[in-house]
């Protein structure tokens, strides 16, 4: 008896060892890109942020670490990491809240309202944050609709204060970033079948059990995404916490503002930007050790 033995048929795609030069020069624009758009602005905020700089905003040529020094050394400067942390975990967990059942009904949905709906969701995208944080000043104030309603219906004598201060910011920042938690969310419910659910409804499993062992886990990933991108986000908002915050409320964006363009202290505001990237940086390992817990 003679024995056959299959062979598999060739590749149709060349081998990538055999090609190590064509894909040098595929990557070669996305590494120009990062190369020109990020790393070397990222190492010029760097450099810059070790340079001794004297009244006026005027560079020397002398390198230091006092900006870092006097960063770490200031107590308004803890106050206002604690302020900025705060702001991401509330806003992150409220833009969760909010955001979750609105992405989990736009998969569910039947396909014919899907579309509509999911744009519907993001149109906010559509608009500026300026003109969405104008419209909250609006909304909030002390004569806007929100006291108005309040007063009209007798639940409130005086108005209560909405802007000017953390809880008007809080506000603002989540009607903000739910479209992105959204989409977030939307995005990692690939997961998600339906008849995981079924099967565990065949078992006696009740909506709270499913929703807690089957629907939770299965979507964490978009979670954890849509939590990376909020965090980052509100961290680093300027917009909404300085219009919607009235100037009383001080973040470390707002501080990199007023350092660089009121004082004229780019050293020092560029060593307050270096240490929000290393925020940003701890942020990313956090999120990627919850994907590999999840996956």
């Amino acid at each position: 008896m003679v024995a056959i033995t299959a062979t598999a048929p060739p590749s149709p795609y060349p081998r990538v060892g055999k090609f190590p030069f064509v894909l040098i020069l595929l990557l070669v624009p996305m590494a120009a890109i990062n190369l020109v758009a990020f790393i070397l602005p990222v190492a010029r905020l760097a450099m810059i942020s070790f340079i001794e700089s004297r009244s006026g905003g005027v560079l020397t040529e002398n390198y230091t670490l006092a900006n870092y020094i006097d960063f770490f050394t200031d107590k308004f400067s803890f106050e206002l990491i604690a302020n900025s942390l705060l702001l991401g975990f509330v806003v992150t967990l409220a833009t969760l809240f909010c955001a979750y059942p609105i992405a989990l009904f736009l998969h569910r949905v039947s396909p014919k309202w899907r579309n509509l709906l999911f744009v519907i969701t993001v149109s906010p995208l559509l608009v500026s944050s300026v003109v969405r944080t104008y419209g909250w000043m609006v909304l909030l104030g002390d004569q806007g609709v929100v006291n108005g309603v309040l007063m009209s219906t007798g639940i409130i004598e005086t108005p209560i204060q909405l802007v000017n201060n953390s809880l008007g910011v809080y506000i603002g920042m989540v009607e903000v970033l739910i479209p992105y938690m959204a989409l977030s969310l939307i995005s990692g419910f690939g997961r998600l079948d339906v008849a995981l659910e079924e099967a565990a409804a065949s078992l006696g499993a009740n909506s709270w059990t499913r929703f807690r062992r089957i629907i939770v886990p299965l979507t964490m990933p978009g979670v954890a995404l849509g939590c990376l991108l909020c965090f980052v986000l509100a961290i680093s908002s300027f917009i909404t916490p300085k219009l919607l915050g009235g100037g009383r409320v001080f973040l470390l964006a707002t501080e990199i503002f007023d350092q660089a363009v009121i004082q004229l202290e780019w050293p020092s505001a560029a060593a307050t930007s270096v240490i929000v990237l290393i925020i940003f940086g701890l942020a990313l390992a956090l999120y990627s050790r919850v994907v590999k817990r999840f996956d």
